[in-house]
């Protein structure tokens, strides 16, 4: 029997398993006569069978993944996934320029020479730094009762979220930024409060209306003598000898 989230040391979202034993890339029954009907999108709110995109509106604001397909097995993003379980320990490729996880075992028939880390639960090999080749080994390792693994997606504060993709807003209020929001604000205000007034050669200037305030006034325009402009030369003449 599977046991659920609610049980103690085990701590899988109840649409993990579903999502694992999928049907996936099968034509949709509902939609049969439509293009591209292929039931490659699961629901985890919904946790029930795969549908295609024609289907998508019957699931609207849940949260839905998009399986795909790599080498006749079923992968999904990084992604899409990592929002709602945590998939330490699980190895990770690229595929299409994409990090990508399978869903299920890949058993190797054999293991080449070299290979110094296999899947925990497959025996595929694996890079050294992880455990698991699949989310579904990841599962069984779990299943196996060990203690150190959790689908638990934990927040920036070690919080823990159990597969509901809550995350905390990278725009929290930090005491910095109060600060600077209330030095923009009195600043602000010290401009809102501003008079206008006339200097001594007419023209308009800014006062802040407190002594010491800022005060913005342009400089004094320059002088120009209109009457020698307006002169004309004469007639040049010769000194008397």
């Amino acid at each position: 029997m599977i046991r659920t989230e609610d049980e103690e040391g085990y701590t899988s979202p109840p649409w993990l398993m579903a999502m694992l034993r999928g049907s996936y890339f099968v034509p949709c029954s509902i939609h049969a006569d439509s293009n591209k009907n292929e039931c490659n999108l699961f629901c985890l709110d919904c946790a029930g069978n795969s549908f295609c995109s024609y289907c998508l509106v019957k699931h609207k604001d849940h949260r839905v993944a998009q399986i795909r397909r790599s080498s006749y097995h079923n992968v999904v993003r990084v992604n899409e996934i990592q929002k709602y379980i945590d998939i330490t320990c699980v190895q990770t490729y690229i595929i299409n320029s994409a990090k990508i996880v399978f869903l299920n075992e890949r058993p190797q028939p054999k293991i080449g020479k070299g290979v110094t880390n296999t899947c925990e639960i497959c025996c595929r090999s694996l890079l050294d730094s992880f455990r698991f080749c699949s989310l579904g080994c990841k599962l069984g390792g779990l299943k196996r009762g060990d203690q150190s693994l959790t689908f638990s997606v934990r927040g920036k504060h070690g919080r823990e979220y159990q597969g509901g993709g809550g995350s905390e807003s990278d725009e929290a209020t930090t005491p910095t930024k109060m600060r600077k929001t209330n030095a923009f604000n009195r600043l602000m205000s010290g401009l809102s409060i501003s008079t206008v007034r006339f200097d001594n050669y007419g023209q308009q200037c800014l006062s802040s209306g407190e002594e010491g305030g800022l005060s913005f006034s342009p400089g004094p325009p320059p002088m120009y003598n209109h009457r020698n402009s307006s002169r004309r030369k004469g007639i040049p003449h010769r000194a008397p000898f």
